[in-house]
């Protein structure tokens, strides 16, 4: 299994003036279920280098194992210090792709063309595309033969309700659970901070840092159930 792991380059929360960047957890958790699974793992991000992690992320009251383990690995470390420039990435090198959320996404992974072609281009190509919290933002441009790749589609992502609690409904630039609705998916979500992940065809999806393992198991369990997409 080749798994491709795209990470936000954006590190400013809307005009807040204040930081964001990538969920930690949302890199940490999925990136440890692939490691565990045998997978080659490889990370972007639209600019290169490190990616922003989001300093809320890292506080002590969202510790997790991980992220404990993650901080314990020189090697995932260097990985995520060095992450690959999104525009060198072909989607035919990789057997699937992952975005972690973190509320940067909502700035540059959203509307990057180099990010849609190739969301597009894995899925046209029958492999299956995971995000989770808020990295569904990544899909609001991508189509599928003429339609939304989501429409139709059991989805889910932030919730409204869950934007609504960190206070930041005004700062997003939209939300995540109307846009999935106003693109004809089938939105769905569990309880606020709940894990929560639906598989729906080639199409992943996770509603928030809690959920993140979970969408992480089920793109795995997908790619061991289809060898031929697996490449293996």
């Amino acid at each position: 299994m080749k798994i491709l792991m795209v990470l936000t380059s954006h590190d400013e929360l809307g005009n807040t003036g204040k930081p964001t960047g990538f969920w930690l957890e949302e890199f940490a958790a999925p990136y440890y279920v692939f490691k565990d699974a045998g997978a080659t793992v490889t990370l972007a991000s639209p600019k290169g280098g490190q990616p922003p992690i989001d300093p809320k992320s890292d506080e002590p009251g969202n510790q997790t194992d991980a992220m404990a383990r993650f901080k314990s690995d020189p090697a995932a470390q260097k990985e995520l210090a060095n992450t690959a420039r999104l525009s060198g990435i072909q989607a035919e090198d990789y057997d699937t792709v992952f975005y972690p959320g973190g509320h940067g996404p909502m700035w540059d992974l959203a509307d990057d063309p180099t990010s849609i072609a190739l969301i597009e281009a894995f899925h046209n190509s029958g492999k299956p595309v995971a995000a989770v919290c808020h990295a569904p933002a990544a899909l609001h441009k991508v189509s599928y033969q003429g339609q939304p790749i989501v429409k139709g589609k059991r989805v889910t992502g932030f919730a409204n309700s869950e934007e609504e609690a960190v206070q930041l409904t005004e700062v997003v630039p939209f939300l995540v659970e109307d846009e999935l609705k106003r693109l004809g998916g089938l939105y769905e979500k569990a309880a606020n901070w709940a894990d929560f992940s639906i598989v729906d065809g080639r199409l992943i999806t996770g509603q928030n840092p809690a959920s993140s393992a979970s969408a992480a198991k089920l793109l795995v369990k997908l790619l061991q159930a289809e060898p031929a997409v697996a490449g293996n």
